[in-house]
């Protein structure tokens, strides 16, 4: 019936209807948003781990237990003969077609390793330089921008670089994971026979730090894989990486990495063919995939060598923390984000040992 063959009385009923109508539908969708919002915040929410120091001699001393301990060889020299000096205490000698992992830097960052430190090393072994493209808009996020930002960037001089996922992606199972069953890595994964694992240790504002465990976990995970484990496995398509990281709890997030990294390390023949080493130079609170990262506020520590990526990261966690001038910025970006529950996760997967011996071939040097 229109309006205008009502009386006034039934306008005024059909005005209060509409206003019942419209307010029982305001009323269950502020209900609605008032749970959603509940619900989130109890997802999103994660307990801060305070940081503890897992050398074998600090917790021998509280005697506090652990599992199992691995050696994490240090020297502070942070130069090529250095650099050099850390791999050879490892005492390996990788055959075939060597790939070396790190980050050749986002757009104007300068912070990343640089050509000239490793080049020594990298040709030692006749390696490719091989990344991923990113999952967020950059200068490294399509194959043919990569590689130009590796050129600009100098690594293109020393080595191949082999974006691994320029022809998409394989899939590699994921062992006693809680978040993933599966990770997308670069296709081209599969044509080295050994992974050095060259990791620029710093900051991360989404991960708290990037070191060994985050090399070979979204490092290594095609664009597509990226996704996967910021979304803890939510998300298969390819989105842009903010709102995979909008819907996803902290924890399960690293959790995801730490799960990501033990199947990379599982495909490299459980370990035996992947080796890591940590430069903890220009330590910045930011990643290289950063390209104007915060300078950095404390001085150079050195670089570490091992076969365990848990307890590589680990020492070099703990000797952030046991740098007082400059680090607290470092430390503060560490904990805000609870980067330590990468290791606690790791450990608890199997992937490796927080417990860790410090051998300094510094002084072996200087015997």
């Amino acid at each position: 019936m229109s309006n205008k063959n009502l009386t006034p009385e039934e306008k005024k009923a059909r005005s209060k209807k509409t206003l019942r109508v419209i307010l029982i539908i305001l009323g269950v969708f502020l209900v609605a948003s008032g749970i959603f919002v509940i619900v989130m915040i109890r997802h999103l929410h994660y307990d801060i781990q305070p940081h503890e120091f897992y050398d074998i001699e600090t917790l021998q001393a509280e005697g506090r237990s652990y599992n199992g301990v691995s050696d994490v060889y240090f020297t502070h020299d942070v130069s090529p003969e250095g650099l050099m000096r850390a791999y050879q205490a490892l005492g390996v000698q990788p055959e075939g077609k060597v790939a070396f992992k790190l980050s050749t830097g986002e757009g104007t960052d300068t912070l990343y390793l640089s050509p000239d430190l490793i080049k020594d090393l990298v040709q030692s072994m006749d390696g490719n330089i091989v990344e991923c493209n990113t999952a967020y808009k950059g200068t490294r996020l399509q194959t043919e921008m990569h590689m130009q930002t590796a050129q600009e960037h100098g690594f293109t001089d020393i080595a191949e670089v082999d974006i691994m996922d320029r022809d998409g992606y394989m899939v590699i199972p994921v062992e006693g994971g809680t978040h993933l069953t599966e990770n997308w890595v670069g296709k081209n994964l599969a044509d080295y026979d050994y992974v050095v694992t060259l990791t620029h240790f710093k900051g991360h504002m989404m991960a708290g730090f990037g070191g060994a465990l985050k090399n070979i976990s979204i490092g290594i995970a095609s664009s597509d894989g990226k996704m996967r484990i910021h979304s803890a496995g939510l998300l298969n398509n390819h989105i842009f990486i903010d709102p995979g990281c909008e819907i996803t709890n902290q924890d399960d997030f690293t959790e995801s990495m730490a799960e990501a990294a033990k199947s990379v390390y599982d495909y490299e023949n459980h370990g035996e063919k992947i080796i890591f080493i940590n430069v903890l130079n220009n330590l910045s609170v930011d990643c290289d995939c950063d390209p104007n990262p915060h300078a950095p506020e404390m001085e150079d520590i050195g670089i570490m060598a091992s076969f365990d990526p848990v307890a590589i990261d680990q020492a070099s966690v703990d000797q952030i923390f046991a740098t007082t001038e400059g680090s607290a910025s470092l430390q503060e970006r560490i904990l805000s984000k609870n980067g330590l529950n990468i290791l606690k996760h790791g450990e608890e997967i199997g992937l490796g040992n927080r417990a860790y011996r410090l051998i300094d071939i510094d002084e072996d040097k200087a015997e």
